[in-house]
């Protein structure tokens, strides 16, 4: 004979309850029945879980020992319980994002406040990364969201444009520039430049505007992936750049100046998702909050 969940429920409720009597009561079972049932327990376990003293069902060591096994289990159970109701109201407890740099300082943290106050119960995971690595850990489903620049491989991952901002020349204080009140493409003929890499979309659509106008180009003193490189090296007066609005917010702007740019240069990142996996309330919960931040 194997024990089962009720034989389990029945030992539970005589030591809680301390006597047969009531332990039969509060499981609305008959004390012959409930006796029965502890009796088939033991057999199966091979020891006594109680001595029999006038009547009177008294713990033994062992049947001490058990129940401390038991009360594990049940809290155990209570957890699981506990873990399904959250996931049911709440979706995952954990939400893993990762955002390039151009949006890690402005839309994300505002985004991320947004979720907490609204999931105060849930932890987040925000990694910053190059674009290509995002697109990487979405795919992978490392990462629930993402925010990436444009120029990923969008195979394997579900995308949209998230936010497609006109980007900002960024000029050291006390340049020559710094007097313009618009900067063209003949303007940065020869200037040193600090420039996201070749194979960055904004970078290219820069490089064709300067190749349009005929104009020669800058002097690239630097290249980098990320906005907030870009940030603080023309902010020390290494070079000119082009940044997005978004990555200059929450950044000590004492030591730029910032003109618009004509043409126009956008830089566009994409919201992307892991492919063939249904949105968890909490990943749509928090892509309402990125929605909103924008």
């Amino acid at each position: 004979m194997q024990m089962n969940a009720r034989q389990i429920e029945v030992f539970a409720a005589v030591m809680k309850a301390g006597t047969v009597s009531r332990a039969a009561e509060v499981l609305g079972v008959t004390q012959p029945g409930l006796s029965r049932l502890v009796a088939e327990l033991e057999r199966s376990l091979g020891f006594a879980l109680f001595a029999r003293v006038r009547n009177r069902f008294v713990p033994t060591p062992e049947g001490r020992l058990f129940y401390e096994e038991v009360e594990a289990t049940f809290r155990g159970m209570d957890k699981l319980r506990a873990t399904a109701a959250r996931i049911r109201d709440y979706g995952a407890g954990q939400l893993r994002v990762a955002t390039l740099s151009a949006l890690s300082s402005s839309i994300v943290p505002n985004a991320v406040k947004r979720f907490r106050l609204a999931r105060p119960d849930a932890a987040v995971t925000l990694m910053v990364l190059p674009s290509r690595d995002v697109r990487n850990g979405v795919a992978s489903g490392a990462f629930d969201v993402g925010l990436a620049a444009d120029e990923i491989d969008v195979s394997g991952v579900v995308h949209q444009v998230f936010v497609q901002p006109r980007a900002l020349c960024a000029i050291p204080t006390g340049h020559p520039l710094a007097e313009r009140d618009v900067i063209g493409p003949h303007d940065l003929s020869g200037v040193d430049f600090v420039a996201y890499v070749p194979e960055d979309r904004a970078r290219q659509r820069l490089d064709h505007i300067i190749s349009e106008a005929g104009a020669r180009p800058p002097r690239i003193v630097v290249e980098t992936i990320y906005a907030a490189t870009v940030f603080s090296l023309v902010s020390e007066g290494v070079g000119v750049g082009l940044l997005s609005p978004y990555a200059i917010a929450g950044h000590d702007q004492s030591r730029i100046v910032l003109r618009p740019f004509e043409p126009a240069v956008h830089s566009r990142s994409l919201l992307i998702l892991p492919p063939d996996r249904p949105k968890s309330q909490l990943v749509r919960d928090f892509i309402d909050c990125l929605m909103e931040a924008r």
